[in-house]
């Protein structure tokens, strides 16, 4: 798989606003460069290089794209096909897969056409919003929590990291739980399983009480849910017991595991915090209890954007804040590590692992699949593009599985634990990897330079002409300078053995 074009792109693809109804669609009669944009983005350029004509239809085209884009002349679109056409399009080894066979497993034996859900979350909180990412092509949708308690939200209640790109890097809610009644919710189950008998339905569920899981769970299965996600980890609702607190207690977690699985006879999810150092004792708790699987992460307690002139941290609601759930890209670094822990503890061995945390691409879903989930949940990505990822999450994954020669997704799960330590001291230390410098890509910023000399071993300079000079002496090989090279002009280079 390419590797560098998605990355060098994106910097010119920073002002695509990845429209609804995008102008440049209606203006281009040979392609839809929105589709193509958004492939891009997502990295999944291979899939869209593959889709395009025979010959370049922008070659002798006045681009009249970019002129009807929202922001007139200001995204390179000719430029971003052009690149497809002659920079991904020879290098694509893998033709696109006939069909999406390799994509079809099971959550605890339940059929599932992929492996992608929507997370429970505002994303899946009506039949209309659910029927319409059916329709999109998602696998299944995990339903917002389903509960007694009478619910009335904050406004506002989001809040954001934005990244130098405009784009959400973290996402902040104090929202809580679904606001419909347990029979409102019960009837939108009856409907989607009755007009989409083939995809899965995951209630998710919140009792206040042991008897309160057992009715809930049995109502959900009554009415059509083809498995339950016992809420433990909600964020926002630790008052008085619930949530958060639930799954930091692994004597609740068994306990309120055994009463939901006792009620019912589908499969059940116990639904983990993060905000915790481990969470396999929690997850053996569940197992103990009878949990078929385990899902993770929810979000994570977070403080988002205090203001300095009212010093009240976002979002903020008529002066008052308050503690919430943090998600986004930017906490995949952690989901991943309680996934792993997880696939890699061999007391849950057997165990379905649903994980979700920072999911946006399908290289994100990757990860998660190697890392021991089998199903994959996504929520604040379909919050700030919409349901229309799941084309890219589909398509993306599917060639990847064709690449790799994998017959099914499932053959993915786990490959990636044997290689993972817990600690840094089964690591080789004997090689350096030294950095390599490719003088056409470079630009002779000197961030590398910079980079090095105040946060490294002084080991990189500027020569006469702008282009980096390496010590060979001085350098570590850390690589911070090809981490810090927007360009992509620094690579792994020669290796030296070290003077014992």
């Amino acid at each position: 798989m390419i590797q560098n074009f998605p990355i060098i792109v994106r910097q010119d693809m920073i002002r695509c606003a990845l429209c609804k109804d995008p102008p440049c669609d209606t203006v281009c009669e040979k392609v839809k460069p929105a589709d193509l944009l958004r492939s891009i983005w997502f990295r999944n350029e291979q899939t869209a290089a593959q889709k395009l004509p025979e010959k370049n239809p922008c070659l002798r085209c006045s681009a009249p794209c970019e002129r009807a884009c929202v922001r007139a002349g200001q995204v390179p679109i000719r430029d971003l096909v052009g690149r497809l056409y002659y920079q991904v399009l020879p290098e694509c080894e893998t033709p696109l897969p006939e069909n999406e066979d390799r994509l079809k497993c099971d959550l605890c034996g339940v059929p599932l056409e992929n492996p992608f859900l929507l997370s429970s979350s505002v994303v899946a909180s009506t039949y209309d919003m659910c029927a319409r990412a059916f329709e999109t092509g998602w696998g299944g949708a995990c339903f917002k929590t389903i509960c007694t308690l009478d619910i009335h939200e904050a406004s506002p209640r989001f809040s954001a990291v934005v990244g130098s790109n405009g784009g959400i890097m973290g996402f902040k809610n104090i929202e809580q739980l679904s606001d419909h009644s347990v029979k409102e919710n019960m009837e939108i189950f009856r409907r989607l399983k009755e007009n989409y008998p083939s995809k899965f339905i995951l209630a998710s569920i919140m009792g206040q009480n042991e008897e309160e899981w057992g009715e809930l769970a049995l109502l959900c299965e009554e009415n059509g849910a083809d498995a339950v996600e016992l809420n433990f980890s909600c964020p926002n609702m630790a008052e008085g017991g619930l949530g958060s607190d639930i799954g930091q207690v692994p004597e609740l977690v068994e306990q309120f595991t055994r009463a939901a699985k006792q009620a019912c006879h589908i499969p059940v999810l116990a639904k983990l915090t993060p905000n915790v150092a481990n969470m396999s004792e929690a997850a053996e708790a569940a197992k103990r209890g009878g949990a078929d699987g385990i899902a993770a992460i929810n979000t994570i307690k977070s403080i988002v954007g205090v203001n300095l002139h009212t010093y009240v941290s976002s979002p903020a609601v008529r002066g008052q804040s308050a503690v919430g759930g943090y998600s986004g890209n930017a906490v995949k670094p952690i989901a991943l590590r309680f996934i792993a822990e997880m696939g890699k503890n061999p007391k849950l061995r057997g165990m379905h692992l649903s994980g979700m945390g920072g999911i946006e691409s399908w290289q994100d879903a990757v990860e998660f699949l190697l890392m021991g989930a089998s199903t994959l949940q996504v929520t604040t990505a379909v919050m700030q593009y919409g349901y229309r990822i799941i084309d890219d999450l589909k398509t993306g994954l599917n060639l990847y599985l064709a690449e790799k020669n994998f017959s099914s997704v499932k053959e993915v799960v786990g490959l990636g634990l044997e290689a993972l330590s817990e600690t840094t001291d089964v690591l080789e230390r004997d090689t350096v990897i030294f950095p390599h410098f490719e003088r056409e890509r470079c630009i002779g910023c000197g961030r590398c330079e910079i980079s090095c000399a105040d946060g490294g071993h002084q080991a990189i300079h500027l020569d006469e002409t702008r282009h980096p000079k390496l010590d060979g002496k001085k350098c570590v090989g850390c690589h911070l300078c090809m981490l810090v090279c927007h360009q992509l002009a620094i690579v792994p280079g020669r290796k030296r053995i070290r003077k014992i």
